[in-house]
């Protein structure tokens, strides 16, 4: 599973109740968010511990929920003011890397 090169990823900032499921993160998105939830776009949800991510998309037919619950340890999640993300810092999000936009090469655009 990977987003399209025309998908964007969102970021929910701050802490996310993780007991929400698709109606919740859907409201979250339309109400918060301030974006359409059916764009197939991906919108990226995070608990107070940073111990748990719960993605959600569109595929055209119906939602995704996709969650991932670390066993130890704490997701990198990007705190206040950011509202995307790149593929590419997903991708380090998801696998464990350190997300630090102070250490950019000066020839990277953000």
């Amino acid at each position: 599973m990977s987003p399209s090169v025309s998908t964007k990823v969102f970021i929910a900032c701050g802490a996310t109740d993780m007991r929400k499921g698709f109606g919740g993160l859907q409201a979250l998105v339309e109400g918060v968010l301030r974006q359409d939830s059916i764009s197939g776009h991906w919108f990226i949800f995070c608990n107070e511990r940073k111990t748990t991510l719960k993605i959600l998309y569109w595929d055209g037919s119906g939602f995704w929920v996709c969650a991932k619950r670390l066993e130890r340890g704490r997701f990198s999640f990007p705190q206040g003011g950011k509202e995307s993300m790149t593929h590419g810092e997903l991708g380090c999000l998801l696998s464990g890397i350190e997300i630090n936009e102070k250490n950019f090469k000066k020839w990277r655009r953000i």
